[in-house]
């Protein structure tokens, strides 16, 4: 019964909706950013100890502690962010008060946060490379694009499925980030689904239909 229910509540529905917009936009950006630092740090750089310590820094705070920093950063009235906008000539943004701006701060603070997760895993795949195969295609001329395209990538790929199906399933499960920040808002722009399900929980005390909705999250 309760799974029926389920299946049947359009709130929650909309939910699940803004949780795979973040999940696909938020995993995506950090794919792209994580696999780039990894590609970038792979190589001989002067003081590639300290800029990846720094680099990999936001992976240790704690996501309720990221997204208190969250609101410091998209503060609207000369909050860090929108300041750096203004010296550029940029308009300013209502990050937490409009739809769009709280679904784009709670985004940019899970890329901020995770990203650090992605590079770390693929810096170690692309370090456990065989050197000599990369070695010998650029001997035989190939240019670096065409050894990345064709002999890193592929040799790369099984790491990077796997992190993207662990950032995939993590993301699902976002929940600090919007807590601290949003509280689900403006209106339910950001109520995202493990928020819902403890909300039914712990708010509505329906506890038989929170614990379909974990089952199914």
């Amino acid at each position: 019964d309760n799974f029926r229910r389920l299946f049947r509540d359009d709130v929650l529905r909309q939910d699940l909706v803004t949780t795979l917009i973040i999940v696909v936009i938020a995993v995506a950006f950090q794919m792209l950013l994580g696999v780039g630092l990894a590609v970038l740090f792979n190589r001989e750089i002067h003081g590639k100890s300290i800029f990846r310590t720094i680099t990999t820094l936001p992976l240790f705070a704690t996501p309720i502690a990221v997204g208190y920093l969250g609101i410091t950063l998209f503060y609207e009235e000369g909050g860090p962010v929108n300041s750096l906008l203004q010296t550029f000539g940029a308009p300013q943004i209502a990050w937490l008060s409009s739809p769009n701006g709280a679904r784009a701060a709670v985004i940019l603070t899970d890329i901020w946060q995770w990203t650090p997760f992605v590079f770390l895993i693929v810096l170690a795949g692309l370090q456990s490379l065989p050197q000599d195969v990369i070695e010998a295609a650029e001997v035989d001329g190939s240019s670096p694009m065409q050894v990345f395209m064709n002999i890193t990538l592929p040799l790369v790929a099984p790491t990077l499925w796997l992190v993207l199906l662990l950032r995939v399933i993590d993301a699902f499960k976002i929940f600090d980030i919007v807590a601290a920040m949003t509280l689900g808002g403006p209106g339910r722009a950001t109520e995202v689904y493990s928020r819902y399900v403890y909300l039914t929980a712990r708010r509505f005390t329906n506890y038989g239909e929170a614990a379909a909705q974990g089952f199914l999250l």
